[in-house]
């Protein structure tokens, strides 16, 4: 029992124990195979030194099969047939996937590419709002151009892949289901099934026929960005939906015959153990042994393999020291021996570029090991030259490259592509129709996890006068995550998703039913005092990297959520917490601040599933009940993780398989409010905010330099900084260094909201320092200079800057001692409220010329 726990957490963690028992019956085959392997491994295998610690033994990894229906006589004969008549030129091209951003229709009449994708940001006319119709142009325009008939040319139909990965999710109107971290607390394979083949025929009615989906990580540690992608922290909940999501988004394989029409291809993804990296860091390193690999992080694969998955995503992670895109033991020994898949490996965005002596455009060693396509999204042009080049020179075999494009050429044909257009294609009423909804509100009413419910404060009834507050109370896109329209799921709006329905929404509409009345006010104010008050708060949206975290402390720099908690009870109301996240995180002040407590992860479009489980009718009887049960278990501390069940030391403050319910309640008492030893990199990307500059980071004046605090809006909260013009000065944030590369390959920007009293009267320039002699300058005169447009008519403007701005001008991203510096010899007056890195939402830039360092 973890520190902190009050009344009823002995029985709920009992039944929480119970739950994971009768989970491990019901899945029995991923508990049996990793039992089996485990002890295979503890009696076979050789214990590892530093030279094999990234070498696979096949043999004692669980054996799969992709379906004979795969490989057919009949297509093999027809892939032999075709390979006959291909150029090296045209294999070649067949390995390498490019993004739709940096290539155009025209350039496929000069190299013949296997397949295309739409990644995080990119979109018809760089609108991630475009309509359904736009998408479907734009594929058939490069698949137009792809089988144009032209001398010495066989034309060959290109994939089309985007990461549908909680629905149709870049596509505006579409359906969106809730993430993985909610379904895993579903535990119901069944309605995995659905929401695949749901999401299968919204992909397929704008053209494109790939997705990158299935994930079968298992998140060791939910301080990695990509945890919400994940089903559960142990494997028995992603084995059982590996095999049904595969089948709801590809159907069954059948001999001689294409998917059907509405189905899709999946990817199961990322092979593998990226879920179990040092720290949880994305894109880091699994230090692992090959026991704990096999037991916890393969599990997902056999079943997906099973069921006929088409294509494997290789991970960008590595395992103890070697990135698993170029580890040969596990791509071609384990994966396409022991497991007996007969798809294509896919790389992920550039991860061929993290191999040890690969650049980007040229890696050979990924393909040798067992890479069948590089995913080169804006590399493509150079590694096709390369790689052209190596397969003529002997450094790539040609069997090597024969076996890529034969497996390649299988899923072209099992997909369908050589039948000519989808049927399905350009069926837009199947976005966001009537019955995907149903599945989705289903889902988010499965996936509702019930942490506390003193009071018997829920269900509401709905004829109660009911206040809902909280910032993510109206925001479909906060409620929806990180890959939603865009890469970072951010700067979105209701009006985005018009088939969608907001929790307020939701709510206003289940107690207007019932008789009752509900009011809106994010801040929590209200006209008349209601019967209680509904809270819905939690992270902001982000994806991968961007939402790496150093501490499991929701929001340790913003307090406010927990203030208007606070505030709501000390005014005499229940309070109904909402928690929107994409993991489990300490939030104990917010709980104890609660009468109840919903962990809702993150839900999608389906507000209403909320309403359904939270009123109840107009005398207070639930509608439905709470069904979730934890798949991640619940910190009791912020600065340590709680452990993994049978691990020794397991010490959560829910465990996993908790979650109470209506027809099982238990009272939950006080809980530690002490969040143990906070960290110092939690500030590495904020740099001045709300009148301070958190730790380890320092704001300075330096030469003819000088800076003091004012009032803009609250009480000290901006620095006037003031150039006398009498010698060079500076403005600078100091603390490094710190490591900025993943945030520079990402595309953030440095965000910088300014007020300029009195314009520079010489060259200013904004820098990124890495030591005395280390930097890259961009010159930002006319960007101080200029007048203020007609939505700043008070002066203050918003910038944001590329980081690989300054990168291009010679700074070394990798040990960055000061982030910003604005320095002039001039006379400058400047003020600054706002210094922090952001997404890039295609709208940030590289001002002025890149000057001398």
């Amino acid at each position: 029992m973890s520190d902190g726990v009050g009344a009823g957490w002995p029985s709920s963690n009992q039944r929480a124990a119970t739950t994971l028992r009768r989970r491990k019956r019901a899945i029995g085959w991923a508990s049996v195979l990793a039992t089996a392997v485990a002890s295979s491994l503890a009696t076979a295998a050789p214990s590892p030194t530093a030279g094999d610690a990234a070498v696979a033994h096949p043999a004692l990894w669980p054996k799969a099969a992709s379906p004979s229906a795969f490989t057919d006589t009949a297509t093999e004969a027809r892939i032999t047939a075709l390979m006959a008549r291909m150029s090296v030129e045209e294999k070649v091209g067949q390995t390498i996937q490019a993004d739709i951003n940096s290539i155009t229709p025209d350039d496929l009449r000069h190299y013949p590419l296997g397949a295309l994708l739409a990644g995080g940001n990119s979109a018809p006319h760089d609108d991630n709002r475009a309509p359904a119709d736009d998408w479907l142009k734009l594929i058939r325009a490069f698949r137009a151009a792809a089988m144009e008939p032209r001398p010495g040319h066989i034309p060959i139909p290109i994939l089309f892949g985007i990461d549908a990965v909680h629905g149709h999710n870049k596509i505006k109107g579409a359906t969106l289901f809730p993430h993985n971290v909610g379904l895993g607390a579903a535990r119901d394979p069944e309605l995995i099934e659905e929401i695949g083949r749901a999401t299968a025929e919204e992909v397929s009615a704008t053209g494109a026929d790939w997705t990158f989906a299935p994930t079968a990580a298992v998140p060791r540690d939910v301080r990695w960005g990509r945890s919400y992608e994940g089903y559960a922290e142990e494997p028995e909940v992603v084995a059982s939906y590996a095999g049904p999501m595969t089948l709801g988004l590809q159907g069954r394989l059948v001999p001689g015959q294409p998917l059907a029409p509405g189905h899709v291809m999946g990817t199961i993804k990322h092979f593998l153990g990226d879920g179990g990296t040092a720290g949880g860091v994305d894109q880091g390193d699994a230090r692992i042994d090959e026991q704990t690999l096999v037991r916890v992080h393969a599990q997902g694969y056999p079943p997906a393999i099973d069921s006929g998955v088409l294509a494997v995503m290789a991970s960008f992670s590595g395992w103890n020291g070697v990135k698993d895109t170029a580890n040969e033991s596990l791509l071609t020994g384990v994966l396409k021996g022991r497991m007996g898949f007969k798809g294509f490996v896919v790389g992920d965005w550039n991860a061929h570029g993290q191999v040890a002596g690969c650049t980007t455009t040229d890696c050979p060693q990924a393909l040798n090991a067992g890479l069948d396509m590089y995913m080169a999204p804006d590399s493509w042009k150079d590694l096709y030259v390369h790689t052209l080049a190596e397969v003529r020179a002997g450094v790539i075999p040609m069997a090597r490259l024969d076996d890529a494009v034969r497996r390649i050429l299988r899923v072209k044909i099992k997909t369908g592509l050589f039948d000519g257009p989808s049927p399905a294609a350009g069926r837009f009423g199947r976005l966001g129709s009537p019955e995907h909804r149903a599945v989705a509100r289903r889902a988010v009413r499965e996936s509702l996890v019930l942490l506390k419910n003193n009071g018997a404060v829920l269900p509401i009834k709905a004829s109660a006068n009911v206040l809902v507050a909280g910032d993510g109370a109206d925001d479909i896109g906060e409620q929806s995550g990180g890959w939603t329209l865009n890469w970072q799921g951010v700067g979105n709006k209701n009006t985005d998703f018009p088939h969608g329905q907001s929790i307020w929404s939701g709510i206003d509409e289940a107690v207007e039913a019932g008789g009752g009345h509900a009011e809106l006010s994010v801040g929590g104010t209200y006209a008349h005092k209601p019967d209680v008050a509904v809270v819905v708060f939690g992270e902001t949206p982000y994806a991968e990297f961007q939402g790496d975290i150093d501490t499991l402390e929701f929001s340790p720099a913003d307090n406010h959520d927990l203030a208007l908690l606070k505030h709501l009870k000390a005014e005499g109301l229940p309070v109904v917490a909402v928690f929107l996240s994409g993991r489990p995180l300490w939030a104990n002040p917010q709980i104890n601040a609660s009468d109840a407590f919903v962990a809702a992860w993150l839900p999608g479009t389906e507000g209403g599933g909320l309403a359904d489980v939270l009123i109840g009718t107009a005398a207070g009887a639930p509608r439905h009940d709470f069904r979730g049960r934890l798949s991640f278990s619940w910190p009791a501390r912020a600065d340590r993780s709680p452990g993994h069940p049978d691990e020794p030391g397991y010490a959560p403050q829910f465990a996993y398989g908790y979650g109470l319910s209506y027809a099982h309640p238990a009272k939950i008492g006080l809980l530690s409010e002490d969040p143990g030893q906070r960290s110092a990199n939690l500030n590495l990307e904020r740099f001045f905010v709300e009148g301070h500059a958190p730790a380890p980071w320092s704001l300075i004046a330096t030469g003819a330099a000088t800076v003091r605090a004012i009032d803009a809006g609250a009480q000290e909260n901006a620095r006037l900084a003031t150039w006398s013009g009498q010698g060079a000065g500076a403005l600078a944030v100091t603390g490094g260094p710190a490591d900025l590369r993943r945030q520079t390959n990402g595309d953030m920007a440095l965000l910088m909201r300014y007020r300029v009293s009195t314009p520079p009267t010489a060259i200013a320039r904004l820098s990124i320092a890495c030591g005395p002699d280390c930097g890259g300058a961009l010159d930002v005169t006319a960007l101080l200079a200029r007048k203020p447009g007609p939505a700043e008519a008070d002066g203050w403007r918003t910038s944001k800057i590329k980081l690989s701005c300054f990168q291009s001008a010679g700074a070394d991203m990798s040990k960055v001692s000061s982030p910003f510096s604005l320095s002039t010899t001039g006379i400058l007056s400047v003020t600054i409220s706002d210094l922090r890195l952001v997404p890039n939402e295609g709208d940030a830039e590289c001002p002025g010329d890149q000057a001398a360092r």
